[in-house]
């Protein structure tokens, strides 16, 4: 019989069971088998060798192992055949068979508890939710693993039964009080049925009760952000801030949450704060300064930035927003020694900023390199104001 200890390791997030099968299988010995010429003799060896690779972790020659075996031999072990081609190919995360192997063993006759644990893996794996959770409960003492009972939880809410998902959750948090991940499961299962109210009261909860990571609070900070509430998002991720001022996400998050409700200044402050640990976020921060019209301020921040592409191509929009036109036309050799001229965007722009500088023939030699359809028709009406200034040039004045 198999000896009633395993070890369950669950991705259930990705619909996957990446297993640590502490297998520990005792069925029968098989220290010191040696190899026969009885048939009989040889078929229950490859048995023993089948245990001892499965054992070792070899899952694969522990079925070629198997190959030998005759399972329609009247007097093969079935039940022990099955269970070790079905645990080989569960450990190959081979899932169909490893299913129909193990569901076989217990049509011959294997009982004990721990099976159905293993079935409930191959079940999960192959999306069949409901058998999941039947092998679960048909598990004895290890449905009360915390990892199964997470899977079970997992499986009702794919059946699109959340009260019976979250009743598991309950059980689980009563049977392992010192394990969060309930409560955190908990938290999004509320986001995701829109009970943002009580996802923010269980999520503080949980931040508050357990070891919380940073990634803690970026995944319930931005769950309630991208479900627009704001006020609760910010609360949790301000709190993170403090927590660890030196995370990027948690910045960025902040950051965007603030610009979600238009608050183009606050977001910009955070990001400059953020840069003086990550250089790399003074473009973000110049951009966001950008926004919110503090040009002056954007360009300080910008002469930071190390990437030349961006740095430039940013440079241009701002000095645009500023209305220095000559220091926006001056900056074509850059923008050619990056090639950034072949964004026609900022070709267009590098013409508008020749035009508004009174020196339309450089003006006219970057709309000639226009050909998408829009900036094509903007630039056609660029040629003619720059036609009417030179008509009439106190309408340009």
């Amino acid at each position: 019989m198999l000896k009633k200890r395993a070890c369950f390791f669950f991705n259930i997030s990705s619909g996957k069971c990446a297993i640590g099968l502490c297998f520990w299988i005792l069925l029968g010995c098989y220290s010191t088998a040696s190899w026969s010429d009885n048939p009989n003799t040889q078929q229950t060896d490859a048995l023993e060798l089948a245990a001892i690779m499965l054992r070792d972790g070899h899952s694969d020659r522990a079925l070629l192992a198997l190959q030998s075996v005759d399972p329609e031999d009247g007097k093969t072990d079935r039940a022990r055949f099955f269970i070790l081609q079905g645990l080989a190919y569960l450990n190959l995360n081979n899932f169909a068979p490893a299913r129909d192997n193990l569901q076989q063993a217990v049509n011959n006759g294997q009982n004990d508890p721990v099976i159905f644990t293993y079935l409930a893996q191959a079940h999960y794996a192959l999306k069949d939710y409901r058998k999941t959770i039947q092998a679960i409960d048909r598990s004895g003492e290890h449905a009360r693993n915390a990892n199964l009972i997470a899977v079970k939880s997992q499986a009702y809410w794919h059946l699109n039964e959340p009260g019976a998902a979250i009743n598991v959750l309950n059980e689980g948090q009563r049977l392992y009080p010192q394990d969060y991940s309930f409560l955190r499961r908990k938290v999004f299962y509320f986001v995701e049925l829109e009970l943002f109210h009580e996802a923010a009261k269980l999520g503080r909860q949980y931040l508050a009760q357990s070891q919380a990571a940073a990634e803690d609070y970026i995944a319930i900070g931005n769950a309630l952000r991208l479900s627009r509430q704001f006020e609760e998002a910010l609360g949790i991720l301000e709190v993170a801030r403090l927590q660890f001022p030196g995370n990027d996400t948690v910045a960025k998050l902040l950051a965007h949450t603030y610009l979600d409700q238009g608050q183009l200044n606050s977001a910009a402050y955070i990001l400059e704060q953020a840069a003086l640990l990550n250089p790399d976020l003074l473009s973000e921060a110049a951009e966001v300064y950008r926004r919110a019209n503090r040009f002056h301020k954007a360009l300080t921040l910008n002469e930071g930035v190390q990437d030349q592409k961006i740095k430039l191509k940013q440079r241009l929009s701002i000095l645009l927003a500023l209305k220095q036109y000559e220091r926006a036309a001056n900056m074509e050799s850059g923008l050619y020694r990056t090639g950034l001229l072949e964004d026609q965007h900022v070709r267009y722009a590098l013409a508008y900023a020749y035009f508004s500088s009174g020196r339309f023939a450089e003006a006219g030699k970057q709309l000639d390199h226009l050909t998408e359809p829009e900036l094509f028709r903007k630039g056609i009406e660029l040629r003619r104001l720059m036609q009417v200034c030179k008509e009439e040039p106190w309408k340009c004045i």
